[in-house]
């Protein structure tokens, strides 16, 4: 008698528990932020709207609080990337449309958003770069751009496609997918605070809410 052939484990267990990685992106991108204030004594990080003077004293300030944010953000793009990885995945086996693609590509633009604000946040806290206030604000600005409105525009794009993806099919109770689609819709609006410094007040409400939507969502989008 031949023996056994081992059995071959399915797709869908070897993916991530997409719930728990919505949560590592969310702590470590708060602990970022937290900590960093901390360590800067409460001073919180400065807006690139505010005054130049206010920022070029803060990065010469408080250079180990900028590194120590600068090092979470980037360090949160990884469970971004196999969160997005495993929906995208997930979101092809069980739904169809452009919605898979749309959130693979959302994600994907938001990784990368995140990564480089993590990277320019970092340089500011180079000796050589604080001490030409020129540079600072520039860089300044970049990381700003890249970490807020480009990365939120991106995730709100993720949202949109795990949201979209489930509505047919009714993968997720519809409240979620209704509110997933308003999130979204904010989050593209962000891209008014380019134009509009008003506007900048959506950036947190996106951002916070996109991140409670999709640890939700991770934890209540079926495997099949």
């Amino acid at each position: 008698m031949s023996a056994e052939s081992p059995a071959i484990p399915k797709p869908a267990a070897l993916e991530p528990p997409l719930g728990s990685l919505g949560v590592a992106v969310a702590g470590l991108f708060v602990a970022g932020l937290a900590i960093s204030t901390i360590r800067a004594g409460g001073s919180p990080f400065p807006s690139p709207f505010g005054e130049a003077g206010d920022a070029l004293a803060y990065f010469r300030d408080h250079p180990s609080a900028v590194r120590t944010g600068a090092v979470l953000q980037y360090a949160s793009a990884i469970p971004l990337t196999l969160y997005t990885a495993a929906a995208a995945a997930r979101l092809r086996r069980v739904a169809d449309g452009f919605g898979p693609a749309l959130a693979a590509i959302g994600g994907a633009l938001a990784v990368v958003f995140l990564i480089c604000s993590g990277l320019v946040s970092w340089a500011l806290t180079v000796p050589e770069v604080v001490s030409d206030p020129a540079l600072v604000r520039g860089l300044h600005t970049l990381a700003f751009l890249c970490g807020g409105p480009a990365n939120v525009m991106a995730t709100g794009l993720l949202v949109a496609g795990i949201a979209m993806s489930a509505m047919p099919r009714r993968l997720l109770a519809p409240w979620l997918i209704s509110a997933g689609l308003v999130i979204a819709v904010i989050a593209l609006c962000t891209t008014a605070a380019l134009a509009l410094t008003a506007a900048a007040f959506l950036l947190p409400i996106a951002r916070f809410t996109g991140m409670a939507w999709l640890i939700a969502a991770g934890f209540l989008l079926p495997r099949s």
